[in-house]
This record gives C-alpha cells, structure tokens and sequence, in this order.
C-alpha cells in the first residue's frame, strides 16, 4: 500500500477514533448502535480498513455527528480513496479493503455461483488453487490472500447474519488439485450447510436453469453486488443493476434444492471423488 494512502487512512481512524471517545462510547457500543461488527469499528480506527460510503455514514450517524463533522470524515474517506494504491493481491480485482468492507457491512449475503466455489466456503487449500492460477502470483502474495479469505469466513458465524449460497451442480464437479483436496473440500460444506446461518443450495445438473449463467455474482444486502470477472471482482452499487440482480438470483434459488436433499447429493458426489481417488492409486 502506499505511505500516502497509509497515512491517511491512519488519520481517518484516528478522527472516528476521537470523536467515539468524545461521546463517550466504547468499540462494540458504536459497532451496535451502527450495525457493523466490532472487528470493522477496531481496523478502521487503526487504519488497517477502508471502511466503504454507507459504513462511514453509519459510523457517523451512530456517533450523532453535526453536519459539518460528518462532511470532514467524508472529505478523509474520499482522500483516502483518491490516494495511490499498491499492487492488488491476486483474484482481487477491487481495492482488498473496499470490498472486504462491503461484505462484511452485509447482514445478508446472497451468492450464485457456477465455475468456482463461493469464497466464503473454500477450504484453505481449494483456495490456494485459486489465487495460485492468478497471473503473477507470488507464494507471498498467495499466502497473505488465502489467509484473508479464510479470516473473512468467520462472518459466517456472526449472529443476526444470513448467508444463502445457490450452485450449479458443475462447480462440485469442477476440481483443481486432486481429489482428496476436493473430499476435504466437501467436508467443509457438510459442515457449513449445517449452520442455522446459512443456506446451502444446488441446481442439479437433472434440472435446467432457469436462466443461463453468465458469471459468479454475490449480493450484499439490497445495496451493492460484487460481480465476479476473469480480472477480478467489480461492485455494482446502480439500483436498477442490483435490482436485475435480485431477480435473477430469485431464479436461481427457486430451481435448487436444499436441506436434505442437497446434503444427499453433496454425498453422492463425495462417492464419486472417493471412487476416483482409488482409481487413480492403483
């Protein structure tokens, strides 16, 4: 990251950081009164996070900002964003802090997917795969960006959080490495579909879809969408976007199964890795 960008970032959370102590109220007070976790309100008034528009107006409004204060904070956060950046961190096409903020600002998050599997799902080492086969990746970079997304999932457990997850059935069948990465990889989704949390669906590849996909998208709440790109990952904050958006996950979900007979098929597909794990020792 630049020293620029660094430094004002540093000076955007020392500010909230003031203004919170000001009105007499502690991290996890704000973070309530504001609807974010007490993990963002600490990164930000450390300078480690970005926090994203509606974030920074939520902060400010807990903390019963006058006009003119919540005008400067703005003015920060928009230097912040106006100042250079360093080399993104592989598959992460949007700035890493910026849509880090977005999702985890989200109280619920609906994701489509039909190549890759959901981010917030990877096991550590599917996800290695991932950013491995980013262009330019380094080991170094790797292991920063694996590490991230494993930190982001536990969102995943956060009471007053829902996660809603729709796959086609070719994103099981869709391996990198080997296949006991995969069977360690179903494992985790056994585990996370039995969370009160989440939903875990999948469009079987009996069913047609209701709409062909074009990519991988995930909503976050009623107000932004990150698209997924072969360059990385964009947001989309247009209403009318995010409203098509919506729709078309409507879609999706409708054509899936979920509960018991999603954890029936995830086993089945299980079998069939298993099968060609043996195949492929003999």
């Amino acid at each position: 990251m630049g020293s620029e960008r660094r430094e004002l970032m540093k000076a955007l959370g020392a500010r909230l950081r003031g203004l919170r102590a000001d009105v007499g109220l502690t991290g996890a007070v704000l973070a309530e009164r504001a609807g974010v976790g007490q993990p963002t309100v600490s990164k930000v008034e450390n300078g480690r996070m970005v926090p994203s528009a509606d974030v920074l107006d939520r902060l400010s409004n807990a903390l019963g900002l006058d006009e003119s204060t919540a005008r400067e904070v703005r003015d920060l956060l928009g230097a912040v964003m106006a100042a250079p950046e360093a080399a993104k961190v592989p598959g992460e096409g949007l700035a890493g802090a910026v849509l880090d903020e977005v999702v985890r600002s989200a109280r619920l998050a609906r994701s489509f997917q039909c190549v890759v599997l959901p981010a917030m799902l990877q096991s550590a080492e599917y996800a290695r795969q991932v950013f491995d086969s980013a262009p330019h990746a380094t080991p170094e970079a790797v292991g920063r960006a694996v590490a991230a997304r494993i930190e982001r999932q536990s969102l995943l457990y956060e009471p007053g959080r829902e996660s809603v997850f729709v796959l086609t059935e070719g994103v099981l069948r869709t391996w990198p490495g080997n296949p006991a990465l995969m069977l360690a990889q179903f494992d985790r989704l056994l585990a996370v579909e039995s969370l009160s949390t989440v939903r875990l669906g999948v469009i079987p590849w009996r069913r047609p879809v209701p709409v062909m996909p074009r990519h991988g998208f995930t909503l976050c709440d009623s107000h932004a969408v990150v698209v997924e790109t072969f360059r990385g990952e964009q947001l989309v904050d247009d209403s009318a976007e995010v409203t098509a958006y919506e729709e078309t996950f409507r879609r999706f979900e409708g054509a899936a199964i979920f509960g018991s007979e999603v954890r029936e098929l995830l086993l089945g597909v299980m079998k069939d890795f298993r099968d060609l794990a043996t195949s492929t020792t003999r």
